[in-house]
């Protein structure tokens, strides 16, 4: 099993790069399953909308997840009920709407679980993610409820996400981070068997300041004339992991970053 995790994706750069090219790198890659992280999609680099959801299904996403801005585009509130392939954070406060982990089966009846957590350090409120992720541990099981577990960690800082991944470690097949934009190069197989990145980078312009346009954020760090944050508009470049499964264990195989378009390059 060849799963595709995609970081972030940025306002309209991030959409148009994915809608265009990722139909191509399914099939380059031999990718069996695609996850993407939603959350800054919305033309405002914040939240994500019904109709894109529609675009990323319709061009090869299995599972968007998302993170502290699900609720910034307020039409995905109704919408996210009905869907299922649309997760947010497991551990925001209860009752909210949706869901936070989901399993999927794919056409050759493998399932496949998704868990979306979000860190509490330097984050939104939200309920204890070492809490939450102790309960599903006890209630779910690797090769028991599912084939194979992806847990997308929304959250600011590495100390909180390295934690998560060894805590998860031999219990899903990868644990990737997403929220800082950047991608990390540390891609890795853990101890125990789990595929590992701090965080995946984003889907957008890396001509800017984590997405957004770079001019407008400089002048705002320097208290000069700016206006709220909007995304860059450049070419945009796709970053994210591939991860290699072992069908028999869950566990990973083979992990490595992924990066395709303008700015960043692969280095091997």
């Amino acid at each position: 099993m060849r799963i595709l995790f995609l970081g972030d994706v940025v306002g309209i750069s991030g959409c148009s790069k994915l809608m265009n090219n990722l139909k191509d790198e399914i099939k380059s890659k031999k990718i069996d399953f695609v996850i993407v992280n939603g959350e800054n999609a919305a033309t405002q680099g914040v939240g994500l909308t019904k109709e894109i959801c529609y675009d990323f299904f319709n061009c090869g996403v299995d599972v968007i997840t998302t993170g502290n801005h699900i609720w910034d585009q307020k039409e995905i509130i109704e919408y996210i009920d009905k869907e299922d392939r649309l997760l947010r954070p497991k551990n925001l406060f209860e009752p909210a709407p949706g869901r936070g982990f989901n399993t999927y089966n794919t056409k050759e009846n493998i399932k496949i679980g998704v868990l979306n957590l979000m860190g509490n350090v330097f984050m939104k409120k939200c309920d204890d993610v070492f809490e939450i992720s102790e309960k599903f541990i006890k209630q779910f099981k690797l090769k028991e409820d599912y084939d194979f577990l992806i847990v997308d960690f929304h959250g600011e800082i590495t100390s909180e996400k390295n934690a998560i991944g060894h805590y998860f470690d031999g219990k899903a097949s990868l644990v990737v981070g997403t929220h800082t934009h950047i991608p990390t190069n540390d891609a890795r197989i853990l101890k125990g068997g789990t595929g590992y990145q701090t965080d995946a980078g984003m889907c957008g312009d890396y001509n800017s300041v984590i997405g957004m346009n770079a001019e407008n954020s400089l002048n705002r760090f320097l208290k000069k004339n700016s206006v709220k944050h909007f995304p860059a508009i450049g070419e945009a470049t796709l970053c994210g992991v591939i991860v290699d499964c072992d069908i028999h264990t869950g566990l990973a195989t083979n992990i490595e970053s992924y990066v395709f378009g303008a700015q960043l390059k692969n280095t091997h």
